[in-house]
């Protein structure tokens, strides 16, 4: 039976080695943009490099950054948030309706669409808690109820024109940035600083590496799951925000394509599955080259088919790398 003073010990180390780690995957991954955005650049004539081409990639680069965040928050724990997509299109579509149906103000329907978030987060992680199920399993039923939800909003129906105030702040840039990418580095900046200096992010990080020895030490892991899931739902509100400013309509398909990609980054940037380590750069470097993927794809005309199975192939990959890694870790 592991000790008090092994357990204060072991969580100790997740403080100071696992907060927030410098992995030499950042580097790797650094390599890899740098590369990949050099090669497309000459491959494509240099277009890659034209100011209306790199406007259009950072303004779509905004919500597979947050998106990929919000799925890294409880892969911290040992969990993972299936509804994370559907949940930002429900928060969009919420916000939506508000605006449309209701005459509701942006500045009242905005953070209804985060609030949307945090309140089906929290569901999810006292839904975890409470049943003692993984929160896989839990996820992919509320899922399905949110995606349920969404459409009960407006059916097939597509929200426009619901505020282009909005739309056109989601669509201005700053010393040549579009904001959107600029809030997306903003909820960056704040997700690193979450882990990194305070005692919740801590929580969630010994609670993911060591449970028992978090336990010992008077750390709650299931408050530290539940915060985890309710802090992804806040980040998939924030993503269904990005949306709103995007896109300028929104239906009851928006998010059905960004599961894939909320897993993607922070897998790829190197956050461990078992928990209890995280990677903020790693997983926006990530999402930089999966987006790069889709330019690509945009640029050659690739079918999205075989971009997919790329995308799909690396994170398989990169699992395998991260249980390989962990096997020796433990051996």
């Amino acid at each position: 039976m592991t000790s008090l003073p092994e357990a204060a010990g072991a969580v100790t180390a997740v403080r100071r080695k696992r907060r927030f780690p410098i992995q030499g995957t950042d580097l790797i991954l650094v390599g890899l943009a740098v590369a990949s955005t050099i090669a497309l650049t000459i491959t494509t004539g240099g277009n890659l490099l034209q100011p209306a081409t790199t406007r259009a990639v950072l303004q779509f680069l905004a919500v597979p950054i947050v998106i990929g965040l919000a799925q890294m928050v409880v892969l911290a724990v040992g969990q993972m948030n299936l509804s994370v997509g559907v949940l930002t299109g429900l928060s969009a579509i919420i916000s939506a309706a508000l605006m449309v149906d209701g005459g509701v103000t942006p500045w009242l329907a905005v953070p209804a669409a985060v609030a949307v978030g945090v309140v089906a987060g929290l569901i999810n992680g006292l839904l975890v808690v409470a049943t003692r199920i993984n929160g896989f399993i839990v996820t992919l039923a509320t899922m399905t109820v949110i995606a349920g939800l969404r459409y009960g909003v407006n059916g097939t129906g597509t929200y426009q024109g619901y505020s282009d105030g909005l739309v056109d702040f989601g669509g201005s840039s700053v010393a040549g940035l579009p904001v959107v990418f600029i809030a997306a580095v903003l909820v960056a900046v704040a997700v690193a600083f979450y882990f990194r200096r305070t005692l919740s992010g801590r929580h969630l990080l010994a609670s993911g590496g060591n449970p028992v020895a978090a336990r010992l030490t008077g750390i709650s892991n299931d408050k530290s799951i539940v915060v985890a899931h309710t802090v992804s739902g806040l980040l998939a509100g924030v993503a269904g925000v990005l949306v709103l400013m995007l896109s300028g309509s929104v239906n009851t398909s928006i998010g059905d394509d960004l599961l894939l990609p909320s897993f993607a980054a922070p897998i790829i940037g190197g956050v461990a599955l078992v928990g209890g380590a995280v990677s903020v750069l790693g997983t926006c470097l990530a999402a930089y080259l999966v987006r790069l993927v889709y330019v690509a794809q945009a640029q050659y005309n690739i079918n999205p088919r075989w971009v997919d199975l790329v995308v799909g192939a690396v994170v398989l990959g990169a699992v395998l790398v991260s249980q390989s890694r962990q096997g020796k870790e433990t051996s």
